[in-house]
């Protein structure tokens, strides 16, 4: 029987940047009942306070839920009554100027320079850098249409890679790529959870959307944990409401 279920967020919890739904709020705080829950995403905190944390019903056994920003290089916990960070991997300033001047250098080069965005293109989240190609309010109809084939962010992690190769470059989100210390993906964060939870992986199960060669869920499966491929919120529900049943 697992003993912790984690997820990825965007797509799979809720769509792109949306607060989480009441039923699957509901579903979450039912899972917490007889199981340790956690929410891995390139996300950082204010993403996730607002998206999950919010949303979960009065009651909630909190103190059982790990929050993973930034593709598991911050941990958060409830404790004590409050969210409180208990790691967080940044960058040193000088890492983060070569990021930036990389990433911009690489928007050129890419020919993404005369793109209509929406916000910010780049965000600096302390331990990952990001790259949101429509910028980061664009509207969901438009960020689904830009690179639904990974081909656009292909290209540029490419020129990425050859700038920053001691850092990992990742496809993220809809629309993004992710730039953060070497060897950082889901499955990292999973074994990040062994030590913060003391749960083996082997009592873990990991549910994305994007589990499959390229898709950013896919190095958690390829690492040998056990994980559910789900196709959009609907489903994840529907495996929730599966999951508790079977650990009842």
């Amino acid at each position: 029987m697992k003993k912790l279920i984690a997820f990825d967020l965007d797509g799979t919890l809720a769509e792109s940047k949306q607060r989480i739904g009441d039923p699957m709020a509901a579903l979450l705080a039912q899972l917490l009942e007889v199981a340790h829950v956690a929410v891995i995403s390139g996300g950082d905190w204010p993403q996730f306070e607002t998206q999950v944390v919010a949303a979960l019903p009065a009651g909630t056994q909190r103190e059982k839920l790990f929050i993973m920003p930034t593709t598991g290089t911050k941990l958060y916990r409830f404790e004590q009554d409050a969210w409180t960070q208990i790691y967080a991997d940044v960058f040193a300033p000088d890492e983060r100027d070569h990021i930036l001047q990389a990433l911009d250098t690489a928007t050129q080069e890419a020919g993404f320079a005369d793109e209509t965005i929406w916000g910010e293109r780049v965000e600096d989240r302390g331990s990952q850098i990001t790259f949101s190609g429509l910028g980061q309010e664009a509207p969901l109809d438009a960020k689904k249409a830009w690179d639904p084939d990974f081909a656009k962010r292909k290209a540029m992690q490419v020129i990425l890679r050859k700038a920053l190769p001691d850092l990992s470059v990742n496809i993220g989100g809809s629309t993004s790529l992710d730039v953060t210390h070497k060897d950082i993906d889901k499955a990292y964060a999973m074994r990040k959870l062994t030590d913060a939870s003391g749960i083996a992986t082997e009592d873990m199960l990991f549910l994305g959307d994007a589990i499959y060669p390229g898709g950013n869920d896919d190095a958690v499966r390829a690492a040998g944990m056990d994980t559910v491929a789900v196709r959009d919120v609907e489903d994840t529900m529907t495996a929730i409401r599966a999951i508790i049943a079977c650990l009842k």
